[in-house]
């Protein structure tokens, strides 16, 4: 497999489950109790949302296209089977991630200015900031209150682990939003300690959230939870790695944003991290180049000097490495074996972001 990023996954001969079936699956059982609860929602906020989900138009007409891929609820249900639980036993720890995430997403663009997200106008376009901003607060206490109306065993502690995880990305989010006013170079620099906790909170706390959600609503012991979390957050550090290197190097037309946009923004992130790091003297170039506004020549200078210095290759290196650690650390605990390799199967997914 292989990404417009240039991401080569190597994939095992033997017959493996397949991820798009997989997400077929889990998105079959999952949507209708999404829907149903995202129904119960006031009118207002409710049509924002269903817009997010890519169900319908602005103007409320019924969309004939789909929303994402929906991997987090997939992790849900695929988690939960790993401990011997039914998948039906998932569907609230499944709809509450994917309210929580649809939720982060809208926040995020009103906070980054994005006017475009899955190849459509983002809700604070389409309906204004005001009205984004409560929709997106509505999916989130829906989502708490999706949990906590569960009747699981370990709805409780499940409720505990989504607040738990919401705190963590607002934490990597104001950090990862602070970054982009640090300097390239100097004492207020950010270095590859700092960007690899905020992502591990931005991104990993929600994939590490989305695998042990469904096992802890489960009432499964800490010895599996702990380890599906684990693994989430190692595909989360990947997904965030891939993500980086398709926000320098994406096309438009997968991503649905511009070439280059986390350059222009002065995002700091894994290529550009792993580049200085391994070449000093970028800092300082990049610095030139990149403050105040730059043009276009500026900014496609800089992703060139950022690939020479194997930025580019470090981060896709580093998204392999962590889908490979995930794999290891699922397979050494007493896991549903079919259940691991979907698992497996839909990280390997998350390296390629064509699908």
């Amino acid at each position: 497999m292989s990404t417009q990023a240039g991401l080569h996954t190597p994939v095992s001969l033997k017959a493996r489950p397949s991820a798009p079936a997989t997400l077929t699956r889990c998105r079959e059982l999952v949507e209708p109790a999404l829907r149903k609860a995202v129904q119960g929602l006031h009118p207002g906020p409710g049509r924002i949302a269903a817009h997010a989900f890519g169900w319908c138009e602005a103007d409320g007409t019924p969309s004939s296209g789909g929303g994402g891929k929906g991997v987090r609820p997939a992790l849900a249900v695929l988690g939960t089977e790993a401990v011997s639980a039914s998948a039906e036993a998932a569907i609230p720890a499944a709809v509450a991630i994917e309210l929580i995430h649809t939720f982060s997403l809208m926040h995020d663009d009103i906070m980054d200015g994005d006017e475009r997200r899955r190849h459509r106008d983002s809700a604070w376009k389409a309906f204004g900031t005001g009205p984004a901003v409560l929709a997106g607060d509505a999916l989130f206490a829906l989502a708490v209150r999706t949990l906590a109306e569960a009747s699981g065993a370990g709805s409780g502690a499940a409720v505990r682990q989504l607040t738990v995880m919401m705190g963590e990305l607002v934490h990597g989010q104001a950090d990862d939003v602070l970054f982009e006013s640090r300097p390239w170079t100097g004492p207020g620099a950010v270095g590859l300690a700092e960007y690899r906790a905020m992502a591990a909170r931005k991104t990993g706390a929600l994939l590490a959230c989305a695998t042990a959600l469904g096992p802890v609503l489960a009432g499964a012991p800490p010895l599996l939870t702990d380890t599906l979390a684990r693994a989430g957050q190692q595909w989360g550090l990947a997904f965030q790695a891939v993500d980086d290197v398709l926000g320098i190097w994406g096309d438009p037309a997968v991503t649905g944003k511009p070439v280059h946009s986390d350059l222009r923004r002065g995002k700091k992130t894994l290529p550009v991290l792993g580049a200085m790091a391994m070449d000093p003297s970028l800092g300082p170039r990049l610095e030139g180049l990149l403050t105040a506004s730059p043009d276009e020549a500026a900014v496609r200078r800089a992703a060139g000097l950022v690939e020479e210095a194997g930025g580019r290759a470090y981060a896709l290196r580093d998204a392999r490495t962590r889908v490979a650690a995930a794999r290891d650390q699922l397979r050494a605990v007493p896991l549903e074996a079919s259940c691991v390799d979907e698992l497996i199967a839909l990280s390997e997914l998350l390296l390629d972001r064509r699908l």
